[in-house]
């Protein structure tokens, strides 16, 4: 049983949702926009958070920024927006996942599952990476820094290179990263490797075009070098 934060200005799905959840045992709180939302979550520290990106007040992306800033607490966000960027945005912006308007409940739920699923299952973090370049990554305190310069990552970045840390050296398939990262589902989705590990390749390595640390296996998986 957890507590979930849904926040929704369209007054039959709130309603909706909050009754197939409440069905299954969890906890429901409810917020029609950005601010009530924020307001929400400070109040209760729910154990997942269900977004829609179109709220009257704040757009939902600038609400999930600033859920990050204080806490890793599961976000789904829902959206009518289609386009694989405005996607890879929203989960680069923190969201653990991203359900498209319009959808059935059962997927909604069962995405729910999984979200909450993977945070229980989530073990002791990796031992920190100290890299010969100055890197260092510590994974218990979610810092990463080069010389000393912290450098900011996401949690989905958090969470891709510390599944990279606990095979520290051996390739990791493609598709076990994806399934680890983003759940059951998403093993086909490597455009989503290619997205992020770019990403964290202009973050941590000293040259991004000739990585040295985050190493591509073609066909194969990714390597992290330290």
């Amino acid at each position: 049983m957890a507590t979930i934060l849904v926040v929704d200005d369209d007054a039959a799905l709130q309603r909706a949702i909050g009754l197939n959840l409440r069905a299954r045992g969890h906890d429901v709180l409810a917020a029609t926009t950005g601010r009530g939302a924020l307001a929400a979550f400070q109040a209760s520290r729910p154990d997942l958070v269900i977004l829609d990106l179109g709220l009257p007040d704040l757009d939902g992306t600038v609400v999930l920024r600033r859920l990050r800033v204080h806490a890793e607490t599961p976000v789904i966000v829902l959206s009518a927006r289609h386009d694989a960027a405005e996607k890879v945005a929203a989960l680069d912006d923190g969201a653990d996942d991203y359900v498209t308007k319009p959808f059935s409940m059962d997927e909604l739920v069962a995405r729910v599952r999984r979200a909450l699923s993977r945070t229980a299952a989530q073990t002791a973090p990796p031992a920190p990476l100290r890299g010969a370049d100055g890197l260092v990554i510590d994974f218990a305190g979610h810092l990463a820094a080069r010389g000393g310069a912290p450098i900011h990552l996401t949690p989905i970045e958090w969470r891709l290179l510390a599944e990279l840390a606990r095979h520290e050296g051996g390739v990791v398939p493609h598709a076990e990263l994806l399934r680890a990262v983003w759940g059951q589902g998403y093993e086909t989705e490597s455009h989503y490797l290619r997205v992020f590990v770019s990403q964290l390749r202009r973050k941590l390595e000293a040259d991004p075009a000739a990585p040295v640390h985050l190493v591509n296996e073609a066909g194969l998986g990714y390597r992290l070098v330290t």
